[in-house]
């Protein structure tokens, strides 16, 4: 669901040598960890996050066919915390979208480690690492373990991933590149859906290819005479003013616990303007028009959401100096309490 999970090739040789590798290939395993920073502990926390490309490097070079990767996002209240000073010119928290019938959650998050590589112990032993560095100080919002299932598939049956921006098309839609400073870096949104398995299964193949806009079997998408308004690529289709298509990129994988019945699809969007991904969501849960919703709404339940920007490498391992940057008032958002928010976003270069 949502934008499709990146193609087998990965495009990491056309990011610019500072940027985290936010455009690596599909790997077979994931880990997705969101904290939130305890009071008191950003000097902890800081020392972590500039300590881990080497973290990342001594475990990736026990398999050096692993693929190991880390990308770490920072939240919006969490940047003024931990760095001060002048901000991504789009990072804020993620709103909610309400519609008639579906609403988004917004977790109140600081950070996220968006683990990857072809092995699941590579992932496990470098998450190991890292709350070992923060025990005290953070709290765990969420923590999922990702894998491939078959042929990139979710769990409800279809391709993850069809139409993700490839090689330097994919850069182009994730890296920032008017923002000073903060060139080079990108948005993330993520999102945690739990299917209702029971419901869905008892659609035909039919009728679940009319609610994702594809055929099941062989991931053709359906001509636009065939395929419904509210179907999941429909909504998903975000153009700029002159009419071309804005893209994103997502690495999304399924997840679950079939002995506690929990089946899900955790989504994660990568792009150059969080912008791009709101509107896919105000799309999904408000509709486009109003009270057109994404009917995957109608058996997918998000119960995660938020937003970070994503720093360079350049900047995590070397941020300014406090004393150097002025610091400017929060935004007027930023202190208010957990709100549940959905995270997903769907577009059809990130369409299912």
């Amino acid at each position: 669901m949502g934008p499709m999970a990146r193609g087998e090739t990965g495009a990491s040789a056309d990011l610019p040598p500072e940027s985290q590798d936010v455009v690596g290939p599909l790997t077979r395993a994931a880990i997705f960890l969101v904290v939130r920073v305890n009071e008191g502990t950003e000097d902890t926390v800081k020392d972590l996050l500039t300590d881990l490309p080497g973290l990342q490097r001594s475990v990736g070079f026990r398999s050096l066919t692993g693929g190991l990767s880390c990308v770490t996002g920072i939240g919006s209240a969490a940047w003024d915390r931990l760095y001060g000073g002048p901000r991504p010119a789009e990072l804020h928290e993620l709103p909610v979208f309400k519609g008639d019938r579906h609403e988004s959650v917004v977790s109140r998050a600081d950070l996220l480690f968006h683990l990857r590589a072809d092995r699941m112990d590579l992932c496990f032993e470098l998450e190991t690492l890292i709350m070992a560095r923060l025990e005290g100080a953070v709290t765990v919002v969420d923590e999922v373990q990702g894998f491939r299932y078959f042929d990139a598939r979710d769990v409800l049956g279809f391709v993850d991933g069809t139409e993700n921006p490839t090689g330097r098309g994919a850069s182009e839609a994730v890296l920032v590149d008017d923002d000073g400073d903060f060139d080079g870096g990108s948005y993330v949104v993520v999102q945690k859906y739990l299917h209702d398995m029971a419901a869905w299964n008892a659609l035909s193949t039919e009728q679940q290819e009319l609610v994702i806009g594809r055929r099941k079997l062989s991931d053709v998408e359906l001509s636009d005479e065939e395929k419904p308004a509210d179907a999941h690529i429909a909504l998903n289709v975000i153009t700029d003013e002159d009419g071309n298509e804005l893209d994103i990129l997502r690495d999304n994988m399924p997840f679950g616990r079939p002995a506690y019945g929990e089946f899900g699809t955790y989504f994660i969007g990568y792009a150059k303007s969080p912008s791009v991904i709101e509107r896919m969501l105000e799309n999904m849960f408000v509709g486009s028009p109003p009270g057109n919703h994404d009917r995957i709404l109608d058996f997918s339940t998000p119960v995660t959401g938020a937003l970070f920007y994503v720093p360079t490498a350049g900047f995590l391992e070397d941020p300014p100096a406090p004393s150097s940057r002025s610091s400017p008032a929060a935004p007027e958002n930023e202190s208010e309490p957990d709100v549940s928010l959905g995270i997903g976003s769907l577009r059809r270069s990130a369409r299912s």
